[in-house]
């Protein structure tokens, strides 16, 4: 970032981090006033000092490298050499299938490669390309690559933060910084306030981050970070930090190595480098596994070609090298990538009907093995909307609303009702009548409930209108859910206020209004009620809702069963705190409303009128409980997870205490603790701050990492990833800002949230979900499970014919023709209960000792079929005749071999078509795949040409047609399949 200096924690040189000092403070350091700001020449100077206010683009998108890296994997590499072995030896089909192969690897993982690499090209898009700033005195624009440290920032809403700024006032400031904090409601920020110096990001609300955007209110702030020192910066070099490639110099205790140190760690480095550029020590499990098994296999196809060229006295004949090449060929298992991508891209599909879109293909093994699920709160586990879930009527008693799929919709849910605050549990709680309650007969005959009613909907500007048959809200999510809460009983705002918008014809117009802001956190307004002339106001009424710590010290009084005003005693403080907390532990947010009636003179003009003069002599008339619901599926989905052996562990900005409350709700952590022990009850629950000071050693130690984790931070997500990793799970992320791209990149299988997250978080992630439902995150592991196990059927299937052909090739070394040649027998060219069981071990992949020992049984035992029919057709019922020079030219002498052959290549085929139907239970039917079905019966349709169309089957596949020994065929394939079954 050009010539940045005070690189760190601390900002440019600032002692303390600057949402732990007094904006005077900071302001101080940076040599500027508020209402001059820089002059032009400090601002030049500034910037020569820290560069320009943009993010390190570094070295940008590399095609050229990026196609390196496809072509430089040890498989590629096998499959090159391959081909070009298979081109010098005029095996032009063979030749021809590698190469297509190669190129549709190549092609499809450059795309994909090149997709990841704009990642941070998302992030700079993010930024505002200007602001306005106080400079000379003055209130200009200027670019905001432009900004440098000390520049005073003015914005208003719709304004994106161009830098981090420390504010230094606002007026009814809000922000919206869920893609950096994950905080799904806007932010009220405060000028005055400071914070402990390590808390984390989404606390400190006296600053403003760059990127970030403004949703109401203005504000002023200096400039403290810029660029890559900003938050967002942080995130980016997060995502471009690589660890060294060069192995340190082990050193004696005094810091010195001799000379063979050196070399060891040169040595080692160079093995590092040989082994990344052959894909052996980078990729998912499965891709390094695939690379060493493909470098064995060459290994073991130079020895084939090698133990033929001994058989026949090393001959430089072509016939000779033309057998000797075919056999190592033979354990080249060409066909196991194309088979790899047909097998995911079927997968992709099946996931993009569930929800899931992959981005990656070498995530969809990853997903099969996940055995931990680190997953976001908002939207993802719940519905992402607010809902009013509880509310206290005092005099009268306690409205509850059940789960709804609907939040908008105030007709959808039950409504319960008890006598008494929510802390007083000994009332009997009762149903209300849908109809009842739509008739508003429950708030026109109890006076406590209309002014409970008034308030929330009066003091409240939201709308939630039914428009052309569906229910919409406009407004911010706490303001719909308690005007939604009021609809329920007919009371909605529509009704009841008038004014100058034609859709408001009700009785009560505003006098005067008081917004929420951070300071005094509660909302007030003065209506007076018309008479029905119009001609002058029955009553003035002031409605009031806000914290419960900033309205109850107005509260001098408690309205009883009559709606009138009594005085406020202790014990009823403590009813009312006893039922914020027991609303609180169900992880509600409780608001309280209150109001009074205005006595004072009319005046012609109220807006002269003080808040303090209005926001006084209050009477309580309630709370209101409101929640972000669990989705209706959460709960099974994660009961789901349970028996699948998956850990599901949730990460959240909320308070501890209403994580917690979800969290039992939908099952994350148990509803009782009484049967864990202390110290893992202790462990489930913990504040990300509290569990970033933990050093990885006491993290190690915990008996179990954490299920809740509030309050949490871009390094808490990455942090709970590195620990899940030190304990051998395997894990999947899920996120939706700018700052949960680390934790995507650095977990096993990174999953955006794609209805409302960022393109940034997209990129970072291997699959993106549709619906942003957690239970399509269990529906994508258990497509990845299926996936793994036709990923080892068909390894299984390739790996065992290639054993197959070579011991067929290599035994065949005895059949001579009459020039001595060796003779080629062949011619050269998902479970019903795989969500009960635990995750496949990734140590061991696909290739686990009952793979291995299947793969030689099933592919020895093919050897004897196949070199027995060989046999049988020409020694038993032949003549013995192996001709002559029968692998250049044809002649009539050859048709007995190349009937051997033919009769071969079909047990070949039958016994592969038996692999691709393995039967998956009692109950599986042949035609349950149709896809599968019907590419065997094409198969098995295209042989025919192979035997009986003159000259193909001569020159190019060394066949001839056959007639009686399709019954040879028929009997060797049922011994395959009763050798099979005998073996399981």
């Amino acid at each position: 970032m050009g010539k940045e200096k005070a690189q760190g924690p601390v900002q440019y040189g600032l002692e303390s981090p600057a949402h732990s000092l007094p904006f005077e403070d900071v302001l101080q350091h940076y040599g500027v006033a508020q209402d001059t700001g820089l002059n032009d020449g400090e601002v030049k100077k500034r910037k020569d000092m820290y560069g320009l206010n943009q993010l390190d683009e570094g070295p940008g998108v590399q095609p050229f490298r990026i196609l390196v890296h496809q072509i430089a994997n040890a498989l590629t590499l096998v499959l090159i050499i391959a081909m070009v072995a298979s081109f010098a030896i005029k095996s032009w089909i063979e030749g021809g299938v590698i190469t297509f192969v190669i190129l549709l690897n190549i092609v499809v993982g450059f795309f994909q490669e090149f997709s990841a690499e704009k990642t941070l090209s998302s992030i700079r898009a993010l930024g505002s390309p200007t602001a306005r700033v106080v400079r000379n005195g003055q209130s200009v624009v200027v670019p905001t690559i432009e900004l440098v440290p000390g520049d005073i920032v003015e914005l208003i809403t719709g304004n994106t933060v161009p830098a981090d700024l420390r504010l230094i006032e606002c007026v009814n400031l809000e922000t919206d910084e869920a893609l950096l904090t994950g905080e799904s409601l806007p932010v009220a920020k405060s000028s005055h306030s400071t914070f402990d110096a390590d808390i984390g990001a989404g606390d400190r609300l006296n600053i403003t981050f760059s990127s970030s955007t403004v949703t109401k209110g203005r504000a002023k702030g200096v400039v403290f970070a810029t660029g890559m020192t900003t938050e967002i910066g942080k995130i980016a070099a997060a995502l471009k930090k690589q660890g060294s490639k060069i192995q340190a110099v082990k050193r004696k205790d005094d810091s010195t190595a001799g000379f063979h140190r050196y070399v060891q760690a040169w040595a080692l480095t160079g093995g590092d480098a040989i082994s990344h550029f052959l894909g052996i020590n980078t990729g998912t499990p499965l891709q390094k596994k695939l690379s060493k098994l493909a470098l064995l296999l060459f290994g073991i196809a130079c020895l084939c070609a090698l133990i033929v060229e001994a058989a026949n006295k090393f001959s430089g004949k072509n016939k000779v090298v033309i057998y000797a090449v075919a056999t190592g060929l033979s354990m080249i298992p060409a066909s196991l990538i194309v088979v790899l991508t047909i097998t995911m891209a079927v997968g992709t599909k099946h996931m993009s009907k569930r929800n899931v879109i992959v981005r990656k293909l070498d995530s969809l093994e990853a997903l099969g093995a996940v055995t931990n699920i680190c997953s976001d709160k908002t939207g993802t586990l719940t519905q992402g909307r607010m809902v009013a879930k509880a509310a206290w009527v005092a005099g009268r008693g306690t409205f509850s609303v059940g789960t709804t799929r609907e939040p908008f919709d105030p007709t959808k849910g039950e409504i319960t009702y008890r006598e008494g605050a929510p802390s007083e549990q000994g009332a009997t709680k009762s149903v209300l009548e849908a109809s009842k309650v739509r008739s508003s007969s429950v708030v026109t005959g109890a006076p406590t409930t209309e002014r409970y009613m008034n308030i929330a909907s009066i003091a409240n500007v939201a709308y939630v209108q039914l428009a052309e048959g569906k229910w919409t809200a406009r407004g911010d999510p706490t303001k719909i859910a308690i005007q939604v809460f009021a609809s329920r009983f007919g009371w909605n705002r529509h009704g009841l206020v008038g004014g100058n918008d034609d859709s408001e014809t009700g009785a009560w117009h505003c006098l005067s209004e008081y917004p929420f802001d951070s300071d005094t956190k509660r909302m007030s307004v003065l209506y007076g009620r018309r008479s029905p002339s119009g001609e002058k106001y029955t009553s003035r009424w002031v409605f009031t809702k806000g914290a419960l710590e900033r309205v109850l010290p107005l509260c001098v009084s408690i309205q009883d069963e009559r709606a009138n005003p009594r005085p406020m005693s202790d014990a009823n403080k403590k009813t009312i705190n006893d039922s914020v907390n027991f609303l609180t532990n169900q992880g509600l947010r409780v608001l309280c409303l209150a109001s009074t009636k205005w006595t004072r003179p009319e005046l012609g003009d109220y807006s002269d009128i003080k808040r303090a003069n209005i926001e006084q002599q209050l009477t309580f008339c309630g709370l209101v409980g409101l929640y972000n619901p669990p989705r209706p599926e959460s709960a099974n989905a994660i009961a789901a997870c349970a028996r699948a052996s998956i850990i599901v562990h949730m990460l959240t900005s909320d308070h501890p205490r209403t994580a917690t409350a979800i969290a039992k709700q939908v099952g994350i952590i148990p509803d009782r603790d009484e049967h864990l022990a202390k110290d893992v009850a202790d462990a489930m629950v913990i504040m990300a701050m509290q569990f970033d000071k933990l050093s990885d050693t006491k993290v190690n130690t915990l008996p179990v990492l954490p299920r809740v984790i509030a309050r949490y931070t871009p390094q808490t997500k990455v942090r709970m990833i590195k620990a899940l990793h030190r304990r051998g799970r395997f894990a999947a992320m899920t996120g939706d800002g700018v700052n949960d791209s680390p934790s995507l990149v650095r977990s096993n299988v990174g999953i955006a949230i794609g209805q409302a997250g960022s393109d940034v978080a997209k990129d970072a992630s291997d699959i993106i979900l549709t619906n942003d439902n957690f239970a399509s995150i269990l529906n994508a592991v258990e497509e990845g499970r299926h996936l793994f196990d036709n990923i080892k059927r068909f390894i299984l299937h390739v790996l065992a014919e290639n054993i197959a052909q070579a011991c067929t090739l290599l035994v065949g070394l005895t059949f001579k023709d009459d020039t001595g040649n060796s003779v080629f027998p062949l011619a050269p060219i998902a479970e019903p209960n795989i969500m009960s069981r635990p995750p496949h071990d990734l140590k061991t992949g696909v290739f686990n000792t009952e793979l291995m020992v299947d793969m030689a049984v099933y592919g020895l035992w093919m050897a004897a079929l196949c070199l027995a029919s060989f046999v049988l057709i020409v020694y038993g019922f032949g003549n013995r005749d192996l001709g002559e020079n029968y692998n250049n030219a044809y002649s009539k002498r050859c048709d007995l071999v190349f009937r051997a052959q033919a009769t071969t290549f079909e047990i070949v085929n039958f016994q592969r078509s038996f692999f691709c139907q393995k039967p998956r239970g009692p109950n599986y039917r042949y035609r349950s795949n149709p896809f599968l079905f019907w590419a065997i019966i094409a198969g098995f349709v295209t042989i025919f040409p192979t035997l009986y169309i003159p000259v193909i089957n001569h020159a190019v596949f060394k066949h001839e047609g056959i007639t009686w020994e399709w019954a040879v065929v028929i009997v060797e394939a049922t011994l395959f399949f009763a050798g099979y079954k005998t073996w399981k």
